[in-house]
């Protein structure tokens, strides 16, 4: 009688622990869901695991010049933030050939890029590349020409966040964003906004044209004939790749 009774002591307990568990398991999973389970660093964010969080601007010119001097590390990282948010990994080829640029314009909060040349096959006439541009973040306008090469011709699709895909062809879009007045006039007037999955074409071989992102940045692939440098040309004299 005394042994039934212990052993029923010791299955009451163990029921009432596995039920503790069962609610502090269920605690952290809503906790979770709802992202109080994170912890942020000093600027890092871990808002990708709710979905009602956006991505936003965290970063200014204060940043990423010291001495009047483009710190190509800094814009690095704050391009590290944007792919931890929207999980994408920096891969060792990231690491190896990933680049960034002001277009010597000292203005990378508002004009700038980060990019990647997954293949550009002057032989076989193709191009494949990753467009990376922080919330707000302009690519200065600019046309493709023809060289030794055929001017190049270009598709993109956006994977996160959105962007304004400007062209020189089509009426003037009534409540275009600002452009930076670092970069000066545009002759691309006609825009569309951009959002993830889908796919624009340049509108015309030659024309001027140009990305912005949006207040939460955007990730853009980009497909294209061979890029020649040589056949690159900026409304902004000044600019340079």
């Amino acid at each position: 009688m005394k042994k039934d009774l212990m052993k029923s002591a010791a299955m009451g307990a163990l029921l009432i622990s596995m039920v503790a568990c069962s609610g502090n398991s269920s605690d952290k999973a809503e906790a979770g869901k709802s992202g109080k389970a994170c912890t942020e660093a000093s600027k890092g964010s871990c808002s990708k695991n709710n979905k009602d969080m956006k991505y936003s601007k965290k970063y200014t010119n204060a940043d990423f010049y010291k001495n009047g001097e483009f710190q190509q590390d800094a814009a690095m990282e704050a391009m590290k933030d944007m792919f931890a948010f929207y999980n994408v990994p920096f891969t060792e080829t990231m690491a190896k050939d990933m680049w960034v640029t002001d277009f010597g314009l000292g203005d990378f909060e508002n004009l700038g890029m980060g990019g990647i040349f997954w293949v550009n096959d002057a032989d076989n006439g193709y191009f494949a590349h990753a467009i990376y541009l922080l919330p707000g973040q302009m690519i200065p306008e600019h046309a493709h020409v023809a060289t030794n090469f055929p001017a190049k011709h270009e598709t993109w699709m956006v994977t996160n966040g959105w962007a304004y895909n400007f062209s020189e062809i089509g009426d003037e879009t009534p409540n275009a964003p600002a452009t930076p007045a670092s970069h000066g006039e545009v002759k691309s007037k006609n825009f569309v906004v951009q959002n993830v999955g889908e796919v624009i074409n340049l509108k015309g071989i030659g024309t001027f044209h140009f990305l912005m992102a949006g207040p939460e940045g955007a990730i853009v692939d980009e497909w294209a004939s061979y890029h020649d440098n040589d056949g690159l040309r900026f409304t902004n004299k000044k600019a340079a790749l």
